[in-house]
């Protein structure tokens, strides 16, 4: 998966209990061993590393190593701990807004490259591009560091400057922008209508479930019904999850109150269903919602919250789901905040379907199992460079792979350039009037500018979103029942 994973969780507070530790600094003398714990192999470890180690460490960093490490011993890779900067981060990316200069980033062969910025952010007010590749923040260099890193040193109150430079390799030069951080809207849900066969059906993405995820799928859904769409198509493909109080008061909106869409197992054994509940929604709204046709998109990225929903709906034969099986996981997190300003958050529960079936690891199936197209899970990176027949790179690689996938006719993806690369990349440079170049080359950074461009173009087109198209099929079909 590309984004964050983001657990159904709820944010929760106390003491670091129940684990055996409880960390307090204190002196007994000078000679004495330190003790921070009952467990008295801690305390030797402590006290030889800060009296034989040759490295100077800070005690907040072996307490912070600690708190990773027992996190790390549970084997739960949705048990973890996060310092402070790190839960700061973790609660901005699922609250209604954050503070910063709004963009997505993905890392590539540790670079740092724009995905793209956020519409009328102060990153794309600066003029930040999509594969602009972030190599300094102020005067630091960001080479060898990790996301994490990065994210803290963009990160700021509201209204200070931040100078960032990046490299655009699509004209080979380092651009330096200086932009003031401002507060980003977490927007999580869209729509739009759509007129399709002289239907009209509503599509509403959700790109994770957020603080107020529900108050916009309200918003957005009121919106569509005001139009008289006669069926919606729900979007979470590559949604990580989010929030389990959205998710469950945006099933209070499709199914009828009281309806169980999960149920809570704790470490006992113990199940407690979970159940929709009268909201305090328009009544009107609420009977055409209940109705409405609904078909889900979900893809393996699906994971978490995505799922409850996917599960509940098809439960209860509410709603189709079209695509491919779902992430598989079927574990709840809970965070307690620690006294050093990090979080601790921990798998507590498992959560079932209305079925009482557990899909962790396993996945939701799809009612309707359709692969995307190769070209939509394709990354795009930033290329530059000339290269000629003979040659062997990794951007003769990306090249040979997306004209393949675009359907030219290329004998091999490793990376060398042959006869049949040469005949593929020479064909795309006429289609596309891209001039010939001199010395025997045929790549370049033009050449690499235009793929780009078409492949971007590729996937921003619904004709080629396989999974889309088979979507809109399918509640046509049943809007037709």
């Amino acid at each position: 998966m590309r984004k964050i994973m983001a657990g159904i969780g709820v944010l929760a507070s106390s003491l670091l209990v129940g684990s055996g530790f409880y960390f307090d600094w204190f002196h007994i003398g000078e000679s004495e061993q330190k003790t921070v714990t009952e467990v008295e192999s801690i305390n030797e470890a402590l006290t030889l590393i800060e009296k034989k180690s040759v490295y100077d460490t800070k005690k907040e960093a072996l307490v912070e190593g600690a708190l990773r490490g027992m996190a790390d011993a549970i084997k739960d890779p949705y048990s973890t701990y996060y310092s402070k900067e790190e839960a700061a981060q973790h609660r901005q990316m699922l609250a209604e807004e954050r503070v910063g200069i709004g963009i997505e980033l993905t890392e590539n062969n540790g670079k740092f490259i724009v995905v793209s910025p956020v519409r009328s952010s102060p990153a794309d007010k600066a003029g930040m591009r999509p594969l602009d590749e972030i190599v300094q923040v102020n005067d630091v260099r960001v080479d060898g560091k990790k996301m994490s890193e990065l994210m803290r040193l963009m990160q700021g109150e509201k209204g200070t400057q931040v100078t960032i430079v990046v490299y655009r390799p699509s004209e080979d030069k380092h651009i330096k922008m200086t932009m003031e951080r401002a507060a980003i809207s977490n927007k999580t849900v869209s729509s739009e209508v759509l007129e399709i066969e002289n239907t009209t059906v509503g599509y509403v993405g959700i790109s994770l479930f957020g603080e107020k995820t529900a108050n916009e799928w309200v918003a957005e859904t009121t919106k569509l019904l005001r139009q008289d769409v006669q069926g919606i198509v729900i979007d979470v493909r590559d949604n990580p999850g989010g929030y389990l109080h959205s998710v469950a008061a945006l099933l209070s909106t499709l199914l009828e109150n009281g309806k169980v869409f999960a149920y809570m197992q704790n470490a006992e054994g113990a199940m407690e269903p979970l159940k929709t509940e009268a909201q305090s929604f328009d009544e009107k709204y609420v009977h055409a919602m209940n109705k409405i046709p609904i078909v889900v998109l979900q893809n393996e990225g699906s994971a978490s919250a995505s799922e409850v929903l996917g599960g509940a709906l098809k439960g209860w034969r509410r709603a189709s789901l079209v695509g491919v099986k779902s992430f598989g996981k079927g574990t709840v997190q809970e965070s307690w905040s620690l006294a050093n300003g990090g979080e601790l958050k921990l798998s507590t529960k498992k959560w079932l379907t209305p079925k009482r079936e557990w899909i962790h690891g396993q996945g939701i199936e799809a009612n309707l199992v359709i692969e995307q197209n190769e070209l939509f899970a394709f990354q795009m990176h930033p290329l530059s460079g000339q290269f000629k027949k003979g040659d062997m790179s990794e951007e003769i690689a990306y090249t040979q792979n997306a004209l393949q996938k675009l359907g030219y006719q290329v004998g091999r993806v490793d990376g060398y350039m042959d006869d049949t690369t040469q005949e593929a990349v020479q064909l795309y440079r006429e289609q596309k009037n891209l001039p010939n170049l001199e010395n025997d080359f045929y790549m370049d950074s033009a050449f690499f500018n235009s793929l780009n461009e078409t492949l971007k173009n590729y996937k921003a087109d619904r004709q080629n979103d396989l999974q889309f198209q088979m979507a809109i099929s399918f509640l046509l079909h049943n809007i037709e029942q």
